[in-house]
């Protein structure tokens, strides 16, 4: 499934001299498993400054849990959170300059943040330390979610050599080099992701405290 726009409606307006980015991640996870199900990678230019038009997903709390539990959106682009559950939610970060607080509220209520820096956006529920999701903030248009079995397209990329990387919340990113032809289709190396030596690290709510075990909600 994918929550973002495609690709080439983000963009202002399609380069003169464009081309297309093709590929496929591979992720090696614990215990030295290729993960079979890539959908939470996000590959993304890091080379290409170009202003994105506003976009708007929604990532819902549902069963204590934020679904999907990766999204990413352009730098002016909107997350909702309706909540689908008959009980109150919160969704806050600490993420730097992304950092917010959504007031609690159940469902039919929903609650929205827009995002005006680019960055990796830690999300959770002040209530509910189960609950944990990652906005992914671009400053181009030139983005996307990969498919469950890795494969990817990026369209309307500029002429000449980009840096294109692939993050996963648990390998973090690499990086790699593609000159994109000024018309038709260019293949990216490919991309490889470890996440072998990940550990859980369990978060505070959103005063830094620990979390007091007591649902109230």
């Amino acid at each position: 499934m994918r929550c973002l726009l495609p690709v080439a409606a983000l963009a202002l307006a399609v380069p003169a001299a464009a081309g297309t980015i093709t590929g496929k991640v591979d992720l090696v996870d614990k215990p030295g498993r290729r993960k079979a199900d890539l959908s939470e990678v996000v590959v993304f230019l890091d080379s290409v400054r170009v202003k994105p038009r506003p976009a708007t997903v929604s990532m819902a709390m549902k069963g204590k849990t934020f679904t999907p539990h990766v999204v990413a959106v352009p730098v002016g682009g909107t997350v909702e959170f309706p909540n689908e559950d008959p009980i109150f939610h919160n969704a806050f970060s600490v993420s730097g300059p992304n950092r917010f607080d959504l007031p609690l509220y159940k469902r039919p209520q929903s609650g929205a943040q827009t995002f005006q820096h680019p960055g990796v956006v830690k999300v959770y529920c002040n209530i509910h330390p189960q609950m944990s999701a990652v906005v992914v903030v671009v400053d181009n248009p030139y983005f996307t979610r990969v498919a469950s079995d890795g494969t990817f397209t990026v369209e309307n990329v500029p002429a000449g050599k980009h840096r294109l990387k692939a993050w996963h919340e648990r390998a973090g990113e690499t990086t790699v080099v593609v000159t994109v032809p000024e018309k038709g289709e260019t293949a990216a190396s490919a991309m490889r992701l470890d996440a072998t030596t990940w550990k859980r690290e369990q978060h505070k709510n959103k005063f830094g405290k620990d979390y007091s075990g007591d649902e109230k909600y």
